[in-house]
């Protein structure tokens, strides 16, 4: 076969199945988050492992927390498995936007900067950011942190606040919240900032340990979908809203928090 009959063959067959690969391809893409799940079978969430007490392990290695226990009854309505996927400050977003996950669950806040890259729920969480010391440290506020060290996790938005609020101070940073904590329990750091869920649940297991400050940020937490998908999100959306309207919500977070939210999350009429 000469080489012109050879490029004139290859040209036919490209030619033949362009329009089938394209098409696959644009199905594929527009082939809701919702579709795929429960085509699936299965929700694959990706959670905090290191959060608590949005999404940790336990004693037990259990992933459990308030995140993890949103993903059941998102998982349970759907009548799907769950799949429970670690994701960090780091990698939730890239996580999500390849499509390793279905939704991130993991403390979240919405902002402005993530907004561009992904999708988000409504507000499902209030938080805000906070400082944690040990007993005595004489640390009250951020005004007192100035030249001293503070333990922060990369990526997070209490990394780019206490620089707002505190641009004198200097900040050790870590990848996970354990080896953060560690750092101020070892006295490498004056101060651990971060939102106040985590703060309050490690003062109350660690007795040597204190919050101080009160709050110098509003966290709003969503859950991250991918973008443009606006019949997953708003099944995300509707989902959340009949949490609160059945009572799960409150019983859900009364099962983390012992209390009753301080808060209510925004619910559309009919």
């Amino acid at each position: 076969m000469g080489k012109r009959n050879m490029i004139l063959r290859i040209l036919l067959v490209f030619t033949l199945f362009l329009p089938l690969f394209l098409f696959t391809a644009a199905k594929t893409k527009a082939e809701s988050v919702l579709e795929r799940v429960k085509t699936r079978g299965k929700l694959i969430a990706g959670v905090r492992y290191d959060f608590e007490p949005m999404g940790y392990k336990d004693e037990k290695g259990r992933v459990v927390g308030f995140d993890v226990e949103i993903m059941k009854y998102f998982a349970e309505k759907m009548k799907v498995e769950l799949e429970l996927q670690p994701v960090t400050a780091q990698n939730r977003i890239y996580m999500l936007s390849t499509d390793r996950v279905d939704i991130v669950a993991a403390g979240m806040t919405h902002q402005k900067k993530r907004d561009r890259l992904i999708d988000f729920s409504i507000t499902y969480f209030m938080s805000g950011q906070t400082l944690l010391v040990k007993k005595g440290s004489g640390i009250k506020s951020y005004h007192d942190l100035a030249d001293k060290v503070v333990t922060v996790v990369q990526g997070t938005t209490g990394e780019r606040n206490i620089k707002q609020v505190q641009p004198k101070a200097k900040l050790l940073t870590f990848k996970l919240y354990p080896q953060a904590l560690l750092a101020l329990k070892l006295g490498k750091a004056i101060a651990l900032t971060t939102d106040n869920t985590y703060c309050i649940t490690q003062a109350r297991k660690n007795p040597e340990l204190e919050v101080v400050g009160g709050l110098f940020s509003q966290e709003p937490y969503g859950l991250g979908v991918r973008e443009n998908d606006s019949k997953w999100r708003d099944w995300v959306n509707f989902t959340l809203q009949e949490m609160w309207k059945d009572g799960s919500y409150k019983r859900i977070f009364r099962k983390i928090f012992g209390t009753n939210p301080d808060f209510q999350i925004e619910v559309w009429p009919d």
